[in-house]
């Protein structure tokens, strides 16, 4: 079982006894959530909050969002199509909560890349599990994101003979070849590849071959 103590429910959904509801459920599991009676409430909370968030306009702190497929002004589905345009319905995985009507739209959905769709009258524990598995991708999300953005700072630390040695290091050439290549000594070869692995928090040329597969 995850801890997701500091990750939150967002329930978007314009029946006041279902946000209430799922707030209580959720209390229940130890896990906090906001709610909103609309998609345009819901959007009008990420434009307050968004400039806190990371340099790639994303969150920091893992969530999901458990979305009303049919609400007044702006529907669910609609709302879902600018979270998957911004990225945030990867960083937050969507749920849909949906009648009976809206299933094959919600199947529909989840092919698009929302995460999951329940169906009221919902199973409590059932739905309950799966945002808990929601939360648990969104935190691996996330922590892969701020690993990425890690290396990319890392990379853009290294000198341009430090890039140089790193390419022919990946290339498996030794030392003395990519001496020959760089027209410099073996003994600066061996300092600009030691300070590269420093840089990139590496030990060995295989592991900075997949660290940089990862980047990009």
């Amino acid at each position: 079982m995850h801890s997701h103590t500091d990750a939150t429910v967002f329930i978007v959904d314009d029946d006041a006894s279902v946000r209430e509801g799922m707030a209580w459920l959720l209390r229940t599991r130890r896990l906090l959530s906001e709610a909103y009676d609309s998609a345009e409430a819901f959007l009008q909370m990420l434009a307050n909050t968004s400039p806190a968030w990371g340099a790639a306009g994303l969150p920091t702190q893992a969530g999901c969002i458990l979305l009303d497929v049919r609400m007044p002004g702006m529907s669910g589905l609609a709302l879902f199509e600018q979270l998957l345009a911004s990225g945030l319905a990867q960083a937050w995985p969507v749920i849909f909560l949906t009648g009976h009507a809206d299933v094959p739209t919600a199947v529909d959905s989840v092919k698009r890349g929302a995460f999951d769709f329940c169906e009221k009258p919902f199973s409590d524990n059932a739905l309950v599990d799966r945002i808990e598995q929601a939360l648990t991708l969104s935190a691996q999300q996330l922590a892969r994101r701020n690993l990425k953005t890690l290396r990319e700072r890392q990379l853009q630390e290294l000198t341009e003979r430090e890039r140089d040695v790193m390419r022919l290091v990946i290339e498996g050439l030794p030392n003395k070849l990519i001496a020959d290549q760089l027209d410099i000594s073996v003994r600066t070869v061996e300092v600009h590849r030691s300070r590269v692995f420093d840089k990139m928090e590496v030990k060995s040329a295989v592991e900075l071959a997949n660290l940089l597969r990862e980047v990009t």
